[in-house]
């Protein structure tokens, strides 16, 4: 079954124009061509939400309201992360609930919203109000209306997935390469440092080259979301109007599947943790070989290199393991050994982590796991989008709108607990200092902080990833039984056009 679809990774050495231009497709399978504008669509969406998110607080704490004021522009942001949590499971089922043309529950949120949202992510960093009150409401009123928007373009996105194909193997395909899309999209702001500092040499303002930017990757990346509008949804999704908002969320009982791949994904994350850069700038504290930015920017790029090149080959890997189920599980393992195996030689006295030779061959390490936990997402969101065929069987109701934004729900709520377990480890625990005047604070902190700085770094994330197989255990795989399921709905689909006619 899976066969033509692993053949299509050689097919994409050999002649890459010709595989992602291939417009061999049908009403249940999409071609490579369409594929390719799904994927771009996502690059596109996540490089204007990465830098939004990742920059609008540091520019308005310095450049729109530096000062006395500067703070309350945290709290704003800290503040949408309960809006944009709520608004999730709002727009999810709005989306599900809402009466559309056959075949286009999603392309609407794909097509008109995204210029509306990248020209309020652009004019966001331009604000021309003479006092800190107006320019605070002004950013107020921008970043709640572009954070609603995006939730119903975000929803869109990812919902567009369960009704690519009516096959499972389809799907995952197509799974495949939009998440290969959205994590690139997720990398290219990480680049804007290196402009940041190469514009400034030559003169540029600093806030005019964040504005540059806003348009550049704000507008500019929703812009290039439009391709995703391009693909064509495979299934048609059916509409209860009638239904309430209490009943389209509590539908999710009926998912166990997501439920517990949404559970799992959150006690991934719970684990005793430190912001990774504090641990580079202490652990390089006394080498002048390799400062904690080097340090940094080398953990980041060799963990990552295997992981970015296996995702291209995740399908077959998935299919080498024995299903989803099977390979999530395995992934975990090799990441706990690995890590078992970095600390061991991390605190060898002849290899130690903070010397240079000892954090490459640490990096090398972990980033050998990488090559088997890259697909992840991909297993999760195919997990997913089957089990959505599956609540279609026991209910008669699609939900890819309130599926989407329950894991879009369980990401941010995740975040949530990230920066409180942060919190709590670095100055509750470890007994952090970060001394006012003192730019040396690095290093006057206590030997407690010096001593477990690595354990945490390094095996703290041991405890989510057991937790997790734990959960994943009872999530349910089974191809035969979702073979029957596409069976039993292509068939009840079939009566339902015919009772139409």
């Amino acid at each position: 079954m899976f066969q033509p679809i692993f053949s299509k990774a050689g097919d994409l050495i050999k002649n890459p124009l010709s595989f992602f231009f291939s417009r061999d497709g049908d009403d249940e399978n999409p071609s490579n061509r369409e594929i390719l504008s799904y994927a771009v669509g996502a690059t596109g969406q996540n490089m204007s939400a990465g830098f939004i998110t990742g920059r609008v607080t540091y520019f308005y704490e310095n450049h729109v309201v530096p000062g006395e004021s500067a703070h309350y522009a945290g709290k704003i942001m800290t503040a949408s992360i309960v809006w944009d949590a709520i608004n999730d499971i709002l727009v999810g089922s709005f989306v599900d609930r809402k009466k559309h043309a056959s075949y286009r529950k999603m392309r609407p949120y794909l097509l008109y919203l995204p210029p509306v949202i990248g020209v309020i992510s652009a004019m966001m960093f331009v604000s021309v109000f003479p006092t800190d009150v107006l320019r605070l409401a002004y950013l107020v009123l921008c970043y709640f209306v572009w954070d609603l928007l995006y939730s119903f373009q975000e929803t869109g996105m990812w919902g567009m997935l369960p009704l690519s194909s009516p096959h499972s193997a389809q799907r995952a395909r197509v799974t495949q390469w939009v998440t290969i899309g959205a994590n690139l999209g997720g990398y290219l702001p990480k680049a804007f440092p290196v402009a940041w500092d190469l514009l400034e040499k030559n003169g540029m303002d600093e806030k005019m080259i964040f504005i540059l930017f806003a348009f550049l990757f704000g507008l500019g990346g929703e812009l290039i979301s439009l391709r995703a509008a391009k693909f064509r949804e495979r299934i048609d999704s059916p509409v209860h109007e009638d239904e309430s908002f209490l009943q389209t969320v509590t539908v999710l009982r009926h998912n166990p599947k997501l439920l517990l791949i949404g559970a799992a994904k959150t006690i991934h994350e719970v684990y005793p943790r430190i912001n990774r850069t504090y641990f580079y700038q202490s652990a390089f504290r006394e080498t002048g070989a390799m400062g904690g930015g080097t340090a940094e920017t080398l953990y980041e790029t060799l963990s990552s290199v295997p992981g970015a090149f296996s995702v291209f080959f995740a399908n077959r890997l998935i299919n080498r393991f024995g299903g989803m189920k099977r390979a999530l599980i395995i992934s975990q393992i090799a990441v706990i050994a690995a890590r078992f195996i970095a600390y061991g030689i991390g605190v060898t006295p002849a290899c130690r982590y903070d010397t240079v030779h000892g954090y490459i061959i640490m990096c090398v390490i972990i980033s050998l796991s990488s090559a088997v936990t890259s697909y992840m997402e991909i297993a999760h969101r195919s997990l997913i989008n089957d089990s959505i065929d599956e609540v279609e069987l026991k209910t008669g109701l699609r939900t890819e709108g309130i599926s989407a934004s329950a894991i879009n729900f369980a990401r941010k709520i995740t975040v949530s607990i990230q920066s409180l377990i942060m919190n709590l480890t670095l100055y509750r625990f470890l007994g952090y200092n970060a001394v006012p005047g003192d730019k040396d604070y690095i290093n006057h902190q206590s030997e407690k902080f010096y001593r477990w700085q690595y354990p945490i770094f390094m095996l703290g994330p041991v405890i989510g990833e057991a937790m997790y197989i734990v959960i994943i255990l009872f999530v349910k795989d089974d191809r035969k039984r979702q073979d029957e399921i596409e069976r039993q709905l292509a068939e009840k689909r079939k009566e339902n056009a015919e009772r139409r006619l």
